[in-house]
C-alpha cells in the first residue's frame, strides 16, 4: 500500500474481507512499511454495547483484538496473500493486556508494528488507546491457511446437547453474568466437574457476527473464541457461592493458539478450567480448550478481575 495514503472503509473493505458489524476500522494510514495506523471511532449506537454490559457500556476487550488484527492484515495482505486465495488468520496471541475501559464517545487509535515476516506468517507488536492511554497491547502472529469448508454433517445428540441434566441453560447464564444479545457467546453450560466447567456454543449462520463477512467463506473469528473462552470461565467463577453478585472484567491473555477453523453448524465445546483459590482473591486464572467433536480447534490462557457489581 501507498505510505501516507488514507484508507476509508470502501478501500479498507477491498483489502480485508469484513463489513458491519464486524468491521473495527474507520480509517486507516500505512506510516512506514512496517507500520500502519487505525482510528475506530466508538458509539452508542454499536450492536456490540447492546449485549457487554448493558448497564455500563464498555467495547469488549476482544473486539480491540479485533481491530488490532484488520489493521495488521491491511498492512501485509498483499505479501501474505497477493492472490487473495487463503485465509489470514490469527494463529498466536501473546502478552495481551486489557489496560483502560473504552466507552461510546472514545475515539480508538490503533497500531500494529510489523516486527518479524515471513513467507506464510507476520508478527507483529500491536496496541490501543484513546484519549486516557493505552487500553489494549498485544503481540500477534497472523498466519494463513488453505479456505476449508465443512465436507461433514455434525453428530446428533451427544452428551453436550441441552437435556434435563444441563447444569446451567441460558437463563441461568444470564443470572451470573451481564453479558446479553449479540454478545452473549455461550448457550448452556452442559457439565461441571470441580473445577472444570463445558460451557456450549452452537455456531449458527444467523449470528450477526457471520454478516460482517463479504465473502463466501465464513469462519467464527479467532477473537470471539477468545470471548467464549472468557464467558465460560466467568460463568464458572461467578456461580460460586462465595461470588455472588460480583462480576467479571477480561484483564488478559497469557497465550492463545489457534488450530482449527470453527464454522456454523459447528457445536463448539469450551472445557474450562478456572482453580478456586485457596485464598480471598480478586482474580480468576485459568485455561481453555476448544473442541469440535473431538478435534481442539483453540487453546487460551486466561485471566480476570472480580469485582463487585
Amino acid at each position: 500500500m501507498e505510505i501516507g495514503k488514507v484508507l476509508g472503509p470502501a478501500e479498507i473493505t477491498k483489502i480485508i474481507n469484513y463489513r458491519s458489524p464486524l468491521l473495527m476500522l474507520d480509517r486507516a494510514v500505512v506510516e512506514n512499511e512496517n507500520k500502519i495506523i487505525g482510528v475506530k471511532n466508538i458509539s452508542t449506537n454499536e450492536m456490540f454495547f447492546q449485549g457487554h454490559f448493558p448497564n455500563h457500556q464498555i467495547m469488549p476487550g476482544v473486539l480491540q483484538i479485533e481491530a488490532m488484527k484488520q489493521l495488521a492484515q491491511l498492512l501485509v495482505a498483499k505479501k501474505l496473500d497477493p492472490e487473495n486465495k487463503y485465509d489470514i488468520y490469527i494463529r498466536n496471541l501473546e502478552k495481551v493486556k486489557f489496560r483502560k475501559p473504552n466507552n461510546p464517545g472514545d475515539r480508538l487509535k490503533v497500531e500494529a508494528e510489523l516486527k518479524e515476516l515471513s513467507n506464510d506468517t507476520a508478527i507483529f507488536s500491536t496496541k490501543t488507546s484513546n484519549n486516557s492511554g493505552l487500553t489494549c497491547q498485544a503481540v500477534m502472529t497472523l498466519a494463513i491457511r488453505p479456505k476449508a469448508h465443512p465436507d461433514t454433517m455434525p453428530e446428533l445428540w451427544g452428551e453436550m446437547d441441552k437435556s434435563a441434566d444441563t447444569v446451567q441453560d441460558v437463563n441461568k447464564i444470564m443470572s451470573a453474568i451481564p453479558h446479553r444479545f449479540p454478545f452473549l457467546l455461550i448457550d448452556n453450560v452442559a457439565r461441571v466437574e470441580a473445577d472444570r466447567f463445558f460451557s456450549v456454543k452452537n455456531v449458527t449462520v444467523n449470528e450477526p457476527v457471520f454478516q460482517g463477512y463479504t465473502g463466501d467463506y465464513m469462519i467464527m473469528p479467532e477473537s470471539y473464541l477468545c470471548e467464549i473462552a472468557a464467558q465460560s470461565g466467568c460463568a464458572c467463577v461467578l456461580s460460586r457461592p462465595e461470588n455472588a453478585g460480583k462480576i467479571g472484567y477480561f484483564m488478559s491473555i497469557d497465550d492463545a493458539e489457534s488450530i482449527a477453523p470453527v464454522f456454523p453448524g459447528d457445536q463448539l465445546i469450551c472445557e474450562c478450567s478456572m482453580p478456586a483459590s485457596t485464598e480471598k482473591s480478586r482474580f480468576g486464572k485459568g485455561t481453555a480448550v476448544l473442541r469440535v467433536g473431538e478435534k481442539i480447534v483453540f487453546k487460551i490462557q486466561i485471566v480476570f478481575a472480580i469485582v463487585d457489581a
